[in-house]
């Protein structure tokens, strides 16, 4: 059988349970909750035999009908979106299962297993399509959604005001994006389609036509697509300066911030640039740029996340930091070639596990206790086992703990070690040894970001586990449809990485060296355009580093990782030193740090309020009084004087009403004589 002519289905199956939970939810138990569950399991069973089909020779799934004009409705899998749809099933499905206990005393759950479903979708919706225009609408849905889920609780006024901000701020994103789509457009209509129209449909925003003709389109008008591309991906996926909504949409129920955060939304961002990626890297400065933003993004938001005494913005925090690794591990394909793509997804996987356990157990955490507050947690080990070890385990993963040996295939370390590992040292090792400055920039913001990461994550787990109950609440562990996903997700979190990192890396590298790409240039498509593009790649990047022999070089993100514990081990656990006397708002560092570097009341208060609305108040006063009240002003005088002027004709005296009338008969009889003659 042919599995992948059922790939509409994974998507059309959260649709429907989103139509069959709205209209029937509030008369079945838990919301309906199981609706959603039953089809997000099938649409993962699906994307499971799908892969199955497809994995032994990369081949690809395309589905494709006309719309109108040049543009086409269509699907397309091929390696870098199949490990995608598992990874978004198989999380979202895990999350949803959670939510029955989470959500099960909220009035308000078939509302939010209907908008869930969407939710999850839309990000489906945006894997599977085969244009730019049709993932462009998916995008879009995945905005929509995310407004709504954040802002679930809408009667708490900091929930609605995130989800505004949040809508708003990726609004930006998404118009820089949406820019990005008309200037390819124009490029397509006036350089591809009169090479490649003809009698046959082409259908100018697919994926495949697209790729197939890079080398038509000029090489700076590549570069302002990507970069504008690129302004989507950052108000997405949560890079600097766009980052600013994603601590905040924390306000919505923790299963949410789970599902944004690990499966869905954050991560378009960063699918977009991966499955342009031929876009990117036929651009001469696009992935530059990218690199350094998502190194800068990693370590930025991690001096923040040290700070924070909320459970769920430290891993909010946390976040946005590995967002800015997958970005720099994309960045640097300028050097390594389509292994980026690899190493950047591989950690979007790895990194979804994880961090869905992280925010589930927060979840437990915050259910027990009743806060979120770090400060009023400690000593919750003891109550909450199976929360604090599979926490541990998620913690250990996101600090990138591990050992950097290998035995045959199988790297020793949690999955987030295996992953970062690969981006710090294949990647942005390889970018300091071949590009200079950006390259050492890059290097070191990965390494300070890995050591300020084992920092805030341990200080959060030594903070609500261990030490003396700050509080009188009495904690209890979590029922079993909470902790079960926490347990597997755990367990992915430890092993997933260290088994699959060399088949999933030589896997996803075929998405663009398969029998498609082969057609277009057998001698290696994504080398062909890097070389146009005066992009240096080596063939064997890792082995042309030999990094076997810098033994410094591949201990620098185990030493980071370690040190970072035992700091926050001798800080938070043994209380060497006095946190109160450095972690006070009278200290400069901490006064900048807790308040976000004044992020705030820069983009709100002085950007917003004070500049843009103050430039308006000015400009709206000048065009109010000056433009449309004088415009009035004069129509209406020139009518009010005319009136006046006619006024003065009507004197009421018959005899000059008739020689006004006898002398305009004269007249006419005159000109009609003229035109007579």
């Amino acid at each position: 059988m042919d599995f992948g002519s059922l790939a509409f289905l994974i998507v059309a199956l959260p649709v429907l349970a989103f139509v069959l939970t709205l209209a029937f939810g509030n008369r079945l138990p838990n919301g309906g909750g199981h609706i959603p569950i039953v089809a997000i399991a099938m649409s993962f069973i699906i994307s499971v035999l799908i892969f199955l089909q497809i994995y032994p020779n990369h081949g690809t799934v395309e589905q494709s009908a006309h719309w109108f004009s040049v543009l086409n409705v269509g699907i397309f899998i091929d390696p870098l979106a199949i490990v995608m749809l598992m990874m978004v099933t198989f999380v979202s499905l895990l999350i949803h299962i959670y939510a029955l206990g989470y959500m099960s005393h909220d009035p308000g759950q078939t509302r939010y297993f209907a908008e869930t479903a969407l939710f999850t979708a839309a990000m489906l919706g945006v894997v599977l399509a085969d244009n730019i225009l049709q993932f462009f609408i998916a995008w879009e849905l995945v905005g929509l959604c995310s407004y709504l889920l954040i802002g679930f609780w809408f009667r708490k006024p900091s929930a609605a005001a995130a989800a505004k901000k949040a809508f708003l701020t990726t609004r930006v994103g998404d118009v820089l994006f949406l820019a990005g789509i008309v200037i390819l457009y124009f490029n397509m209509y006036t350089h591809v389609l009169p090479v490649v129209g003809g009698h046959e449909t082409v259908y100018l925003l697919q994926f495949k036509t697209i790729f197939e003709n890079l080398t038509l389109i000029p090489t700076d008008q590549l570069t302002i697509i990507t970069l504008l591309f690129f302004g989507g991906a950052v108000g997405k996926s949560g890079q600097f300066p766009l980052h600013v909504w994603l601590p905040d949409a924390m306000e919505g129920p923790t299963t949410v911030s789970a599902l944004i955060h690990a499966a869905t939304m954050v991560t378009a961002g960063v699918y977009l640039v991966a499955r342009t990626f031929p876009m990117f890297i036929a651009a001469p400065e696009s992935l530059i740029i990218v690199a350094l933003v998502g190194g800068f993004t990693a370590l930025f938001a991690s001096t923040m996340g040290l700070v924070m005494n909320d459970i769920k913005r430290v891993l909010a925090f946390s976040t946005i930091s590995q967002l800015g690794y997958m970005m720099m591990g994309l960045g640097v394909g300028a050097i390594i070639g389509a292994e980026a793509v690899g190493f950047a997804m591989f950690h979007l996987i790895n990194h979804a596990f994880f961090k869905a356990c992280l925010f589930l157990c927060a979840g437990s955490v915050i259910h027990a206790v009743g806060t979120n507050d770090l400060r009023e947690m400690g000593g919750l080990f003891g109550k909450m086992k199976i929360t604090a070890t599979t926490m541990l385990i998620s913690s250990l993963a996101l600090a990138g703990i591990g050992i950097p040996v290998s035995i045959g295939a199988i790297k020793l370390g949690t999955s987030g070690f295996v992953s970062k590992d690969a981006i710090i040292l294949e990647g942005a090792y390889s970018y300091f040894a071949h590009g200079g400055v950006y390259g050492s920039l890059i290097f070191f913001f990965g390494v300070a970001a890995a050591l300020l990461t084992s920092i805030y994550t341990f200080r959060l787990w030594f903070m609500a586990f261990t030490g003396k109950p700050r509080q009188e609440r009495h904690a209890h562990e979590a029922p079993s449809t909470m902790t079960g996903p926490l347990i597997i997700l755990a367990t992915l979190a430890l092993v997933f990485g260290a088994l699959t990192f060399s088949p999933f890396i030589h896997y996803l590298e075929t998405t663009y060296e398969n029998e498609f790409f082969e057609e277009i240039d057998p001698n290696g498509y994504i080398h062909g355009l890097a070389e146009r593009a005066g992009y240096h790649i080596p063939e064997h990047p890792i082995v042309h580093l030999d990094l076997a022999h810098d033994t410094l070089i591949m201990m620098l993100p185990v030493i980071a990782g370690l040190l970072g514990l035992a700091i926050s081990w001798a800080i938070y656990h043994k209380r060497m030193f006095s946190v109160a006397s450095i972690g006070n708002m009278r200290n400069p560092l901490f006064r900048i740090l807790a308040k976000r570097y004044y992020q705030h009341e820069i983009f709100i208060e002085l950007i917003s309020l004070k500049f843009t609305y103050g430039v308006l108040a000015l400009t709206s006063e000048f065009s109010d009084r000056k433009i449309v009240d004088g415009t009035i002003d004069a129509i209406s005088s020139f009518f009010i004087g005319g009136a006046e002027v006619l006024k003065k004709i009507q004197t009421g005296v018959v005899q000059n009403y008739a020689t006004a009338t006898v002398l305009g008969v004269a007249l006419i009889a005159l000109v009609l004589s003229w035109g007579v003659i």
